[in-house]
This record gives structure tokens, C-alpha cells and sequence, in this order.
């Protein structure tokens, strides 16, 4: 078992900890806080919207992000992590002729990459875990979270593991490199937004519809610096897995996490994945792991608002495309899609991801598959399935589950994100033609699995996936519509029959993880000439003369993800190589000035690629400033979308207003991260301007700034730009980077 003497050492705490500081502020807690409280690195009161300083129990990071933050955690002087630390090898395994071939071919094409991030956790007493042991937030789940805990994660789902009665959270490479250099670890503390449910699953409604409906409720934005807290006897009726996947699509609507209560699912899971000793502990102080009574008696005034979700009337839902807060339960899906041009048929169906690879997301899917074969029915789209870890793979083929699949014409991919974060080498003319999919993932971005901009997304359960994929359109409704079988009838499939834990335990020995061997150390190499991976050097610090005479690189136009900044796919490749992979910078992005998306004008007056552009002004000394909408770089933890545009000269970046992790990655890596106080000053930017930021030596807490435009018809005017910048934050600025000052102090 992991980390066993660190909980106990939490549980030992827990109480004594939270009773000091309800005698200390003298009102109820809600479990958020409780959490909170027991890992501030003081005893103040917490008041939302300040900073605050933590202490998290562990780090998780996957294998795309942690090259660079092992890169950067090399240049920080230490020699081991200061928290239980893991390395989760899922994200660089395409996706293309099943689980055995890809994984093969991982092996061979990211050997370098596996051999320097299993051997700096071997140097630095981190856990590694092999290409093949499964998805991270399924192989967290099921080996690390505990009720009562705090973890952080190089990867935006890290919120997972909420469904632990965790809080997990999503973050930069950097933001984890403090924590295992044994720094306290910054956060803007949180709103608590209280969501109710009530009742109880029925038929065809899944886990994964109460966030499909949240999302659609509050959009992407509507969670941003909140944590979202359930409560409710509808939570004692949801499945542990199921919780999990509510919380891992709270990163979908902008929240820094959210969290269930522990309850007896959360009991039966610890005890069923081999951690009964766990259980045992949290079942000792089950009343400090969930909110007090008062919260729950009246929680509209403990909760900043309050949701509620009655279950039992919950329908399924489909969201998408582009989007995942475009929501639509099933039965208004088909009106509106017939309103649309999408196409109807589903060209692929998958399922899986860290959002439905559990066992009981398995089993639901074959249950429909198995019943209808009875019904004379057979897949009518292409149907991939994605098991989430090493141990639920051999679960499933224990119960004769895989084999359901591979009869039915499935194809049974690696344990490993794949399609969800495009590794998918979808081959088929679909790859470029216009077509729907279907997928049981979290995101549906436009080019987010396949890189087609024709491909229109949707997100939905595993088990209405399964029947979409049956039908072979996506407007499919198995509460109300009928299938024609294989003798000319009109059937109806039944409603899946889910298995929530396996009948045996989960595999004892984990066959995947490599103990790290810190008396054993290794020499990292990383050669010069590699296209792979580049040893960093320090960001050098930032003077007033980098904020006159600033460039505009791009004005993005609508939605700009972490996807549009630094696109995956192709490029997970370069993730350990900054210079290469900044060649992808903003190429998803839309000009507003320009209808080519990923272009800008150049020094010369054409128009070039964002990294070409971006490089030329490096080129000749001048520094750039990226001028965007709303909600700028939601989606992904990446910091390379961070990285990139600090490698090639931008010091700002200008925004409607900022997505929770990007922005602090842009203050992680130097970047100054500035809002329009007024929102619609945007519209006074001009192609051709230049820029200055007034007064930037004497930047404090609170205090606005001030820009003034240059026009090219040599007009000018001056507006006023909101920050967020702490005391400590504005060290890192002036040092260049979070990590120049972390490198100081060692």
C-alpha cells in the first residue's frame, strides 16, 4: 500500500486541526474548508479571493508534462522531492491498431523520453509508473487518493480525484516543482459553490449526465476560483467511479476542483483496490470528512450558491461540438441537430478516457453490446474502447468483458489517453472529411482528437455511447427509439446493467510501478543534438524597458484554450524540447484581423505564422504582446502554452479575463498577465499598434496599471488594466521566473 505512514500522519491531524480552528473563527465548515484549513501553512482564517499557502500530501504528474517539470525541477538545485511524488507514462501512446502493436510502438519512438523520466525518479525518490499501467487519474484513484487529502497535478484532471472525497487539484509543471522542492504552494482561495442532489439514477441517466447538465448550467467559465462541493443523499447513492467522473469534468467548467463527502462507495472502493486500512482510518473520522450538520440544514448561507439536481428526473445528455457546456438532454438532441448541418451518422464511437474506463463504465457498455447480439443487433459505427488502467484490463478480461467487445468488432486500445487527447492516427477518410463522432471523453475542442476541424465532437455517457454506436447515428434516443434488427424487426434495446466493483479484488502486484532506488543514482544525459529533449536555461529578469514599445503579436478572436495556444497531438513529441514544440505557438488561434487562423503580419507586411512572426521580432529585440478574449486558456494544465510565448519575447499577455491555471502559469514563467478594466477597450486595438505599460517598476497588490496605445496614424490612447498580483508574485516577475527565485533560495 502507498503512502501509508504519510495518512496516517494526516488522520492523526485531522481533528485536532479542525476542531482548533471552529473554535478559532467560531462557525460551521463546509468540507471544502475543512480540507483547506488542515493544509494551510498557518492557522489564519481563509477569506475568498485571497492567496493563501499550502501544504499538499502528494504530486502527480503525466508523462507529457513531467519532462518539463523535471526539467525544471533539475535547475532547482534540490536532489529529491519533499512530497510523495509519481510519474504516470499514459499520455505518448497513439492510438492506432490496438493495445499491443501501439504499445510496441511507444516503447520504440519515446524510449529516450521514458529512459530520462524514469531515471531523474529514480534520482529523486519518485514513483515511476510504465507505459501501459494505465491512465493517471484511474491508476491515482485506485493506488494514492484518500478521503481528507490534498494532491496537485502537472495535468488539469487531476480533479479526479474529487471522487475520493479528495482535493485534487490541476496545475502547472511549475506550481508542482514547488511543492517538491518543499516549498509552500500558492493558491487564490476558493468560492464554494454547493450543488444538492437529490433522488436516484434511473434507466439510461449515468454519473457522467450530472456534470453534462452542471456544465450547461454554469459553461466554461461559470466554476472559475470556485470549488464545487456536493452534498445531498443523491450522493450516497453514486458510485465511487461515478463521483470520480462528476469531478474529473469540473475541470470543464472552469473550477479548481470539486469534491463528494465520504460516504460507504468511497469505503467499498478503498477495500475492493486492496486499502482497507484506509478505509478503516477514514471510517474513524467519518464526521470531519464531509461538511458539518449546520452546512447541510441551511446551506445557502454557508455556500456562495447553491445548484440542485434532482436525479431521479435527470435525463442523459449530449454535449457538443466544440464545446462541452453545449448542452442538450437526449430527447431534445434530435430537434436540434435536425435544425443543424452536423451529420447525423456517427462515423466513431469511442469510450474510455480518465473520464470512463472504470469497471463499471466497462460493464454497462458490454451489458448493451451482449444484449443486443441477443436483439440480432451489431455495431454500426467503428467502436474503440479504452480500458483506464492496467488492473481494470485484467478485471475485464477475468469477467469475460474484453471478449464481449472483440466479438462485437471493438477495437481494444492501450491503457493510456489516446483519441481523448489526440494520439489517435485516425487513418480512414474520415480524418479529413466533415463527420460526427461520439466519445465518453471530457473535452471536444475543435481538432482535439483527430486534428480534422471538421470532425464535430460529442460528449456523452459510455453506455449511450454504446447504444449510439449500435444504431449508428447520433441523434439515437434508446428511451424512445427503435432498431430495425437483422430479421426486419422493430426492437428496443434494454437499459444497461452496470457492475460497480469487480467481484474479486484488484490485482495484488503492481506490475507496472518501479520503486525509486535514491542510493542508486544515474547520471542524466540529455544529448545536445536531441529534437526531443533540451536541458533549460533560467529565463533572464524582466526590466521596465521590456514594457515600451511592445508589439501586439496576435488579437485572438472567441475562444482561445490551451489547445489553440499549444496544440497535442503531433506535438506531444516536442513536450520536453522548448524550442521545438514553441514552433506550434498559437497556431489554433483566430486573428481577428486576418481569417487564417494561426497567422499574423510580419515585420515585412505579410502574413506568417504566429511562432514565425514571434521569432523575427526575437530576432531584432523587440518584445510582443498577445491581446485576447474571454476566458483565455481554458482547458489544459499545459504551461507550455505559458513557455512558449515567454521563449519567443512576449512579456504580456492582455485578456478579457483569464482561465484559473493559465494565468498562473503565465505569472509562474514571468509573463505579466494583465485584464482590461474595461472589457471593452479590446475593440480599441488596432492592427498595426505598439504599446507601453506605464509605471511597471512600481507594480503593487491591487493597484491598476496603465497602457497607452500607439496608433500607426501616430494618434495614442491610454487605458486602464487590472491585475492579480500578490507580494510573491511580483518576486517572480522581477526575477524572471517562479524558479529563479526558488533557485536563489537554495
Amino acid at each position: 500500500m502507498f503512502d501509508l505512514d504519510m495518512i496516517k500522519q494526516v488522520y492523526n491531524t485531522i481533528p485536532h486541526k479542525i476542531d482548533n480552528i471552529k473554535n478559532k473563527i467560531n462557525h460551521p465548515l463546509t468540507f471544502t474548508e475543512k480540507i483547506l484549513y488542515t493544509h494551510q501553512n498557518n492557522t489564519d482564517e481563509l477569506i475568498k479571493g485571497n492567496y493563501a499557502d499550502f501544504l499538499p500530501d502528494r504530486v502527480a504528474l503525466q508523462d507529457a508534462t513531467a519532462q518539463m517539470a523535471l526539467l525544471q525541477l533539475l535547475n532547482t538545485g534540490k536532489n529529491r522531492t519533499a512530497v510523495p511524488t509519481t510519474v504516470h507514462c499514459d499520455h505518448l501512446i497513439r492510438a492506432e491498431n490496438g493495445a499491443e502493436k501501439d504499445l510496441k510502438t511507444a516503447m520504440k519512438e519515446n524510449s529516450e523520453i521514458y529512459d530520462f523520466l524514469k531515471n531523474v525518479s529514480q534520482n529523486y525518490g519518485i514513483g515511476f509508473w510504465k507505459p501501459g499501467s494505465g491512465i493517471i487519474h484511474q491508476v491515482l484513484l485506485e493506488n494514492y487518493t484518500f478521503p481528507g487529502g490534498m494532491m496537485i497535478g502537472t495535468d488539469s484532471h487531476t480533479v479526479n480525484g474529487g471522487g475520493m472525497g479528495m482535493i485534487s487539484i490541476g496545475v502547472g509543471g511549475a506550481d508542482a516543482v514547488d511543492v517538491m522542492a518543499g516549498m509552500d504552494w500558492e493558491l487564490k482561495t476558493p468560492r464554494i459553490i454547493g450543488v444538492k442532489l437529490t433522488g436516484r439514477l434511473q434507466g439510461w441517466t449515468s454519473a457522467k449526465d450530472v456534470i453534462l447538465k452542471l456544465a450547461g448550467i454554469l459553461t466554461t467559465k461559470g466554476g472559475t476560483n470556485s470549488i464545487i462541493e456536493y452534498f445531498g443523499d443523491g450522493t450516497e447513492t453514486i458510485s465511487c467511479t461515478g463521483k470520480a467522473t462528476i469531478c474529473n469534468m469540473g475541470a470543464e467548467v472552469g473550477a479548481t476542483t470539486s469534491i463528494f463527502p465520504y460516504d460507504r462507495k468511497m469505503s467499498d472502493f478503498l477495500t475492493i483496490s486492496g486499502r482497507n486500512e484506509v478505509a478503516k482510518m477514514a471510517n474513524e473520522i467519518s464526521d470531519y470528512l464531509k461538511a458539518d450538520p449546520e452546512v447541510y440544514s441551511n446551506p445557502e448561507k454557508y455556500y456562495d450558491s447553491v445548484i440542485e439536481i434532482n436525479l431521479s428526473t435527470l435525463e442523459p445528455y449530449i454535449n457538443g461540438p466544440f464545446s462541452p457546456d453545449i448542452a442538450r438532454p437526449v430527447s431534445e438532441f434530435k430537434n436540434e441537430i435536425h435544425k443543424t448541418d452536423y451529420p447525423e451518422v456517427a462515423s466513431s464511437v469511442l469510450i474510455g478516457s480518465c473520464t470512463n474506463s472504470s469497471y463499471e463504465d466497462m460493464t454497462g457498455a458490454a451489458s448493451i453490446i451482449e444484449q443486443a447480439s441477443k436483439l440480432g443487433l451489431k455495431l454500426q459505427s467503428e467502436f474503440i474502447v479504452t480500458p483506464g488502467s492496467d488492473n481494470i484490463k485484467y478485471l475485464c478480461e477475468n469477467a469475460g468483458i474484453i471478449d464481449i467487445f472483440k466479438k462485437s468488432g471493438a477495437k481494444i486500445m492501450a491503457n493510456a489517453c489516446g483519441p481523448c487527447i489526440g494520439q489517435w492516427n485516425r487513418t480512414n477518410d474520415k480524418a479529413t472529411e466533415k463527420n460526427s463522432i461520439i466519445t465518453s471523453f471530457n473535452r471536444n475542442f475543435m481538432k482535439r482528437n483527430d486534428g480534422n476541424p471538421l470532425t464535430h465532437a460529442f460528449i456523452t455517457s459510455a453506455e449511450l455511447a454504446t447504444a449510439i454506436a449500435i444504431s449508428g447515428k447520433i441523434t439515437f434516443d434508446p428511451n424512445n427509439d427503435y432498431i430495425i434488427n437483422n430479421k426486419g424487426e422493430k426492437v428496443k434495446l434494454p437499459v444497461p446493467i452496470r457492475q460497480e466493483l469487480p467481484e474479486k479484488q484488484f490485482q495484488e502486484k503492481q506490475t507496472g510501478y518501479i520503486t525509486p532506488n535514491i542510493q542508486k543514482q544515474i547520471k542524466i544525459k540529455v544529448d545536445p543534438m536531441s529534437k526531443r529533449l533540451q536541458l533549460l536555461s533560467p529565463f533572464p529578469a524582466i526590466n521596465s524597458n521590456n514594457y515600451s514599445n511592445l508589439k501586439l503579436l496576435i488579437k485572438v478572436k472567441g475562444k482561445c484554450t490551451t489547445d489553440h495556444i499549444s496544440m497535442a497531438g503531433y506535438w506531444l513529441q516536442y513536450r520536453g524540447h522548448l524550442d521545438n514544440i514553441s514552433d506550434n505557438l498559437l497556431m489554433g488561434a483566430n486573428n481577428s484581423f486576418f481569417n487564417n487562423i494561426g497567422y499574423t503580419l510580419s515585420l515585412s507586411g505579410d502574413y506568417k505564422r504566429i511562432s514565425e512572426v514571434a521569432r523575427e521580432y526575437k530576432k531584432e529585440y523587440l518584445n510582443s504582446i498577445i491581446i485576447a478574449e474571454e476566458n483565455y486558456g481554458e482547458g489544459s494544465s499545459r504551461e507550455h502554452a505559458a513557455m512558449e510565448p515567454r521563449h519567443l519575447g512576449v512579456k504580456v499577455v492582455l485578456v478579457k479575463s483569464f482561465a484559473r491555471i493559465h494565468e498562473t502559469n503565465l505569472k509562474k514563467q514571468g509573463v505579466l498577465a494583465l485584464e482590461f478594466k474595461n472589457k471593452a477597450d479590446y475593440n480599441k486595438i488596432r492592427e498595426n499598434d505598439s504599446f507601453q505599460i506605464l509605471d511597471i517598476e512600481n507594480i503593487q497588490p491591487g493597484k491598476s496599471l496603465e497602457m497607452i496605445i500607439y496608433h500607426k496614424d501616430n494618434s495614442k490612447e491610454q487605458i486602464t488594466l487590472n491585475h492579480t498580483y500578490n507580494t510573491t508574485q511580483i518576486e517572480w516577475l522581477r526575477a524572471g521566473s517562479a524558479l529563479n527565485v526558488i533557485r536563489e533560495m537554495v
